[in-house]
């Protein structure tokens, strides 16, 4: 059997190309296992998995759950708003007190890029990144990559723009990565206040002008506008940054071509996406939150190899 590279999945960055294929072939098993009646598998029945979230999610919280919980795992969910960091407890103390309790695996995501890397260098378990400040986000890199292969097949020579806040979004970086492993084309389109300055060191087009990125692409992945992260405005409104970067069904029939929409959500309906393009045949954002749990499937499984 074909194993993984890494103990950890900290990031796309480092990962061989080959793990990344191996991830997505071993998700479209899992992928079988959830369409199932019977929709469990005793792959991890005797492995304990701690999700530790100390910032929002729900999405990726809830998929990560679900994805252990179908592979047989026991689970325990950590929340900080609720916990001792709030009475100033490190992070290494409140993961080892978890681990204290015999768990074989951290499920985290951190405002603090670098968090996880941080933390594989003094514990045991096996790390699974789940989001670190506007660093990578790597399992929705790699959904993002399945969604797109179960769309259109092969990815080598396909173009992908990624549209929106690249600035503030640790899907970007990770998606990156990921489809220049794969073999394709990335352009990044938004308000040069919301373009990183580095980013054309990494290989990738940069563009300003959303019909000309969307007559290029073959599939446009939609950013969110993470206003939680801006300390200082980067626009001067989310009218004026619908008027010049968001996509409607309107804009999408203009091109002679059909392309893929995608979102890693949650969606700002009205800012970065009209609701008649996000719920457009050609927007495969469901697919993505159902493949989210088959892919976080597959990394689980696999680095349960490794222990």
């Amino acid at each position: 059997m074909q194993a993984l590279s890494t103990r950890h999945l900290l990031g796309i960055k480092h990962l061989q190309t080959s793990d990344i294929q191996l991830i997505l072939e071993t998700a479209k098993e899992f992928k079988e296992v959830i369409n199932r009646p019977i929709k469990k598998v005793p792959s991890l029945r005797d492995i304990t998995i701690a999700n530790v979230f100390f910032e929002n999610s729900t999405r990726t919280r809830l998929s990560f759950e679900l994805a252990e919980k179908r592979l047989s795992a026991d689970v325990i969910n950590f929340s900080s708003a609720s916990s001792s960091v709030k009475k100033g407890e490190t992070l290494l103390d409140t993961v080892n007190n978890i681990l204290s309790m015999k768990v074989d695996m951290v499920v985290m995501r951190h405002s603090s890029p670098g968090a996880p890397v941080f933390l594989s260098n003094k514990i045991k378990a096996n790390i699974v990144n789940a989001g670190d400040g506007t660093h990578e986000h790597p399992t929705q890199a790699l959904l993002d990559a399945y969604s797109m292969q179960e769309k259109v097949g092969d990815l080598t020579g396909k173009k992908v723009a990624i549209i929106g806040d690249i600035l503030h979004s640790r899907v970007a970086l990770s998606n990156i990565y990921c489809l220049q492993k794969l073999g394709a084309e990335v352009m990044v389109c938004g308000p040069s206040t919301l373009i990183p300055k580095h980013l054309p060191k990494l290989g990738v087009k940069v563009g300003h002008n959303v019909k000309e990125a969307l007559a290029w692409c073959d599939i446009a992945n939609v950013l969110r506008i993470q206003l939680e992260r801006q300390q200082i405005k980067y626009f001067p409104s989310l009218r004026e940054y619908s008027l010049y970067f968001g996509i409607n069904k309107a804009m999408l029939d203009e091109l002679d071509k059909d392309i893929v929409l995608m979102h890693p959500g949650p969606i700002n309906r009205g800012v970065e996406l009209s609701s008649d393009a996000a719920d457009s045949d050609q927007s495969i954002i469901l697919n993505q939150v159902e493949n989210g749990v088959a892919v976080r499937m597959a990394v689980l499984y696999l680095l349960a190899q490794k222990n």
